[in-house]
């Protein structure tokens, strides 16, 4: 599986970053480049602990949790038009330059956080987390984006 953890996988994500133009064209979804930046990056300051998600009801948490096993069992992807929590919903505009400035300097801080064992051990959504478990998870939402823009 890969993993944001693993040297090869977080240089191939950073290079795929790169390579995303203003006008790559999205396959789904209603987010242009910038805002997906800026979404992908507030997504990572989660485990950063500079966004707190809202607790959600025990039907939803039961369902994250099986998802993130499923996800890890078959090693499949992020559904296309999945639902997400209000705080990391981007719809406003976005500086494309400035957003991808920040994802990459926020993938940075999330790769020392995770040196240092800075991560934490729970989710709203997914439950119990292990290192394993943010790196995969990590990985498979940056992946899922950039496949959106072909990339």
């Amino acid at each position: 599986m890969k993993s944001l953890h693993k040297e090869n996988d977080f240089n191939e994500m950073k290079i795929r970053i790169a390579r995303l133009s203003e006008d790559s064209k999205r396959k789904w979804g209603r987010m242009n480049t910038a805002q997906m930046l800026c979404h992908c990056n507030l997504i990572l300051q989660i485990p950063l602990k500079k966004i707190e998600l809202p607790e959600i009801n025990i039907l939803f948490r039961t369902i994250g949790i099986c998802t993130k096993k499923e996800m890890q069992i078959f090693n499949n992807g992020i559904p296309h038009n999945m639902p997400c929590f209000r705080k990391v919903i981007v719809n406003f505009e976005c500086d494309f330059e400035q957003e991808k400035t920040k994802l990459l300097k926020t993938l940075d801080e999330y790769q020392e956080a995770f040196r240092r064992n800075q991560l934490p051990g729970r989710h709203v959504l997914f439950g119990k987390m292990t290192e394993k478990d943010w790196g995969f998870l990590e990985y498979k939402h940056l992946d899922h984006h950039l496949k959106q823009f072909s990339i």
